[in-house]
């Protein structure tokens, strides 16, 4: 029963709380087909990794294609937007995009700023 004790004691109760900041980059679209977006996800994903500055959380696209969200968490909001703002400026369907920066937790009344 040693590893049970030790795997048990690992998981009990949360580490050192770390700032989670957000980029959140708002975009319309106008498309049924994802595959531009996939495309722009791996890029953000590389470019995050690289920088070593979060991670790419996902996207939301409207059913109709309309519009969508992109989202990515890290601890510094403006390190992570430096590293993928130079993906998202190069890509040309993202015109009429917003980069919303949330500069703490989404429950807490953090500040944010609006780019791109």
């Amino acid at each position: 029963m040693g590893w049970l004790r030790k795997l048990v004691s690992r998981s009990k109760g949360p580490g050192p709380r770390r700032p989670q900041h957000a980029v959140i980059v708002s975009f319309r679209y106008g498309s049924m087909d994802l595959q531009p977006v996939l495309e722009l996800e791996g890029k953000l994903e590389c470019a995050i990794s690289a920088a070593g500055v979060g991670e790419y959380d996902g996207n939301e696209i409207a059913v109709d294609g309309s519009d969508g969200s992109l989202y990515m968490n890290g601890p510094d909001a403006d390190a992570l937007f430096q590293a993928v703002e130079p993906v998202l400026r190069g890509c040309p369907w993202l015109r009429e995009g917003s980069a919303l920066l949330r500069y703490g937790p989404p429950e807490d009344r953090t500040p944010t700023a609006q780019s791109l």
